[in-house]
């Protein structure tokens, strides 16, 4: 597999990012996450985005990273926050998720950024799962969703 940085308006991007969404739907009974997300906020050396493509190069998984500082929303100095990962069903299981937090988690370290945030939610238990076993523990709610019941938020200290 091949993880490779790509705009997050990139067609691509775009194609995941309705799959992530359609997903959202389904398992929250919702229009999906409605965070604004912008592709400006995914530029280096404010944010990151990967996409991993299978040998037949076909998109099969996202993930990316934007600067957060301080703010109402709950967010702290040095945050970097995880957005939209992804891994398309029929790769799951082959690593990519970690392969990409891995990435992501590196680059947002490179940038200065002390904390990686993310918000998810029990709907998810996979993605609970993963960041767990990848270092990240319960932290105070923050962003659009710290107000509902469902929302779970992790963060994982960079340094």
């Amino acid at each position: 597999m091949n993880i490779q940085p790509t705009p997050y308006d990139h067609p691509d991007a775009v194609k995941l990012n309705d799959a992530v969404q359609a997903e959202y739907a389904v398992r929250y009974g919702d229009e999906g996450d409605a965070t604004p997300l912008d592709a400006g906020m995914f530029v280096p050396p404010q944010g990151l985005y990967l996409l991993a493509y299978d040998p037949d190069g076909s998109p099969v998984a996202t993930g990316g990273w934007r600067t957060q500082d301080k703010n109402d929303e709950g967010y702290e100095n040095g945050d970097a926050e995880l957005k939209r990962m992804y891994v398309i069903p029929e790769a799951r299981g082959l690593g990519l998720a970690r392969r990409i937090l891995s990435a992501l988690e590196s680059d947002a370290r490179q940038a200065g950024r002390t904390r990686m945030v993310l918000e998810t939610g029990t709907a998810q238990p996979e993605a609970i799962a993963l960041y767990a076993s990848s270092g990240y523990a319960p932290c105070a709610k923050f962003g659009m969703y710290r107000d509902h019941d469902n929302s779970r938020c992790f963060a994982k200290p960079l340094n």
